[in-house]
């Protein structure tokens, strides 16, 4: 696909979903956040303060500060580069891990396609956030060991799709003229089938970003994620949330938009995505 194509698409796609460019905007700010949070955070996201303890929203602090008189909007932001980091690592370990095993079991099929199977299956036995706990609980709650069980309970999606879509092209014309032309088992999978399921999969990936969020700050609030004090919106909101009775719904709100609005442009950026790399979308 050339330049002019892609970029023809791109705005078709724009053009007939608006909500993706928002959603590419919102990224945007997000990943600057997660890149430069350190320099635009107007205050240390640590420092405490005992004379401004849960102050509303002001022109000092516009979000407000927590119960330790913490800057909200400081944290919020340097919070970005956490949960974005814990989230991106995760899918990308399942998306490779899952690409591999899913490839393998397809262009293979026999006792290969059995054995992942039988393990994906295993995974897929568990309620899925429960399993991710019980890993987190069992190795220690610390951000490997978190990006560790969100890659456990995603690589299923990526293997079973890797494994469909492999089975389904393994036997069409361009694969079997490349084993013809004396091309390796290896090399026609990894060269000429592959690179064919990378689009769906990537639309895959993208709304995978925004559950893989969700599990990393759920297991923040329930304290089986990040430890305090380090800023992260799980932990922020789980803080928060103790205040809502009395009153203080800044310590839990501003936090709970910046992971809501997190993950809704993940899921609107998946919905472009897939408007942008399926052909019937652009006829």
């Amino acid at each position: 696909m050339s330049f002019t194509t892609l970029a023809r698409n791109t705005g078709h796609a724009f053009g007939e979903n608006p909500l993706t460019l928002v959603a590419v905007v919102i990224l945007a700010l997000l990943l600057v956040c997660a890149l430069f949070g350190g320099w635009i955070a107007p205050y240390d996201p640590l420092t405490t303060d005992a004379t401004a303890k849960l102050a509303p929203p002001s022109l000092d602090h516009w979000f407000g500060t927590d119960a330790l008189g913490r800057d909200i909007l400081s944290r919020v932001i340097v919070a970005t580069r956490l949960d974005l980091g814990m989230a991106f690592s995760a899918v990308a370990l399942s998306f490779g891990v899952g690409l591999a095993l899913g490839s393998a079991a397809g262009y293979l099929g026999g006792w290969t396609d059995r054995i992942i199977g039988r393990l994906m299956d295993t995974i897929m036995a568990f309620p899925l956030f429960v399993l991710a706990m019980g890993i987190v609980a069992a190795l220690g709650n610390n951000v490997a060991n978190i990006i560790i069980a969100t890659m456990i309970i995603n690589l299923p999606f990526y293997c079973r799709f890797a494994r469909a879509e492999v089975n389904v092209r393994r036997d069409l014309g361009y694969a079997e003229a490349a084993r013809m032309g004396g091309n390796r088992t290896l090399t026609v999978l990894v060269v000429h089938i592959i690179p064919n399921i990378l689009p769906p999969m990537m639309v895959q990936a993208s709304l995978n970003m925004g559950w893989a969020i969700l599990n990393a700050a759920g297991l923040s609030f329930i304290g089986l994620g990040v430890r305090p004090p380090t800023p992260e919106w799980g932990i922020m909101v789980s803080e928060g949330a103790s205040f809502i009775v009395s009153g203080e719904w800044w310590a839990f709100v501003f936090p709970g938009a910046a992971l809501v609005l997190a993950v809704f442009s993940f899921n609107l950026l998946g919905d472009g995505l897939r408007d942008l790399l399926d052909p019937r979308k652009r006829v």
